[in-house]
């Protein structure tokens, strides 16, 4: 007979009784009173910890013992390191690693550059087709010329330029840059150097036609362009050729305006209508367009051509020297836009590779900043002819000078008249 009211059983008792919560312990028996009477932190209580606190200097509750990291009873977080002294080799391995990093972005930066550069490159000059050529000495020389080529100019331009309208191309400079294990040698050719212009037979405009005589040394590139200019320059000097560079008036101007200018001294007032130029006395800095006034204008030189040419021999010093700085060359910025001037408008020959035309550009510097000779061809006077007024080389100086430029000696031709 069951002994509990209806409805109950000794099964309703036990279940009763579990369901009935425990009763709290009185404050003065609750072990977290009792520990923060002893001066010690108690720890708090993790997910899942048992109820008791944990044994002073250690780390506990939580999952798995919680996240202490030692202490008087431990704290909640992850493990810190202050105070750890770092693992042997772990700074040298990162400081590898930036460096490795640096390197490859480096690398990566100049390959794109080099790829970027030569395909730009326009190799449209075959020296192969030049005919009767001197043996090639030591070193190499490049002949290097500053066309007046109107390609890429604009109308308004041709009019800023005071370039005019003229068809076909003509040179305003020529140069022959030797490089060598004894020093670089920077000559410039006159224009109205009075030479021998050789047999030589091309076409113009689809008719054959076969140049030879005397003229001056410009008429060999307005004849039949830059094959038959080096034709030219070898027969008259017996100097190998071995590379061939050309620039237009819109690259050249270009390279001065992406470069920012080119300061240089003025030595007195300019004032040519031909050319338009017109600048005062003293330090001013040129932009594209009167630079390349500068470099054009000869009306206002008492010495003709030979003032013209000492005037393109100052001046690419000046370009070069404000060129080939780190603040150029190391910012793309600035290099990129440098760079693809004179590209879009430079014309070498077909064996001509970038590492070439780079050689080239730092003898140039070298050269124009005083790290080598820079000089005119050797001249005795100028004589009239049939093709106007011009400068007769002085054949004996010449002779020596190329005879010391092919065996690379140091040249001690000077060339005074």
């Amino acid at each position: 007979m069951n002994a509990w009211p209806d409805g109950w059983s000794d099964n309703n008792r036990n279940q009763r009784q579990q369901q009935t919560p425990e009763p709290p312990l009185p404050p003065e028996l609750s072990p977290r009173r009792a520990a923060a009477g002893s001066g010690s932190v108690p720890r708090q209580q993790g997910y899942g910890s048992p109820a008791s606190a944990p044994a002073p200097g250690h780390g506990g509750g939580g999952y798995g013992g919680g996240y202490g990291n030692g202490g008087d009873g431990g704290s909640y977080g992850p493990p810190t390191t202050a105070g750890r002294p770092p693992r042997p080799g772990s700074r040298a391995r990162r400081v590898k690693v930036t460096l490795l990093a640096l390197v490859v972005v480096v690398l990566a930066w100049s390959i794109g550059t080099y790829i970027w550069a030569d395909g730009k490159v326009r190799r449209e000059v075959d020296l192969g087709t030049v005919i009767d050529r001197p043996e090639t000495g030591k070193g190499t020389n490049y002949l290097i010329v500053g066309s007046d080529s109107r390609e890429g100019l604009s109308g308004d331009q041709k009019k800023e330029l005071h370039t005019g309208s003229a068809a076909g191309k003509r040179t305003d400079s020529m140069m022959i840059l030797h490089v060598g294990d004894n020093g670089n040698s920077l000559i410039s050719l006159p224009r109205d150097s009075y030479v021998t212009i050789p047999n030589f037979k091309g076409s113009e405009s689809g008719k054959s036609f076969a140049a030879r005589g005397q003229n001056k040394l410009n008429a060999a590139y307005s004849i039949d362009g830059p094959t038959l200019l080096v034709r030219t320059v070898e027969y008259n000097t017996g100097l190998h050729i071995d590379h061939y560079a050309e620039i237009g008036f819109a690259g050249f101007a270009g390279i001065v305006d992406a470069v920012g200018g080119v300061e240089m001294n003025i030595p007195r007032n300019i004032d040519d209508k031909n050319s338009g130029l017109h600048i005062k006395k003293g330090t001013q800095t040129l932009n594209g367009d009167e630079a390349l006034a500068f470099v054009r204008q000869r009306y206002q030189e008492a010495e003709g051509d030979l003032g013209r040419t000492k005037n393109q021999q100052k001046f690419l010093a000046a370009l070069a020297s404000q060129t080939a700085t780190p603040g150029t060359v190391l910012n793309p910025f600035k290099l990129y836009p440098v760079m693809g001037a004179g590209l879009d408008t430079l014309v070498v020959d077909k064996d001509m590779s970038l590492w070439n035309l780079v050689s080239m550009f730092w003898a140039m510097k070298g050269v124009s900043g005083g790290d080598g000779l820079s000089m005119n061809m050797p001249t005795s006077g100028s004589i009239n002819t049939n093709v106007g007024s011009a400068l007769k080389w002085d054949m004996p100086k010449v002779k020596q000078l190329i005879s010391e430029l092919k065996n690379d000696e140091k040249v001690t031709v000077t060339p005074d008249s």
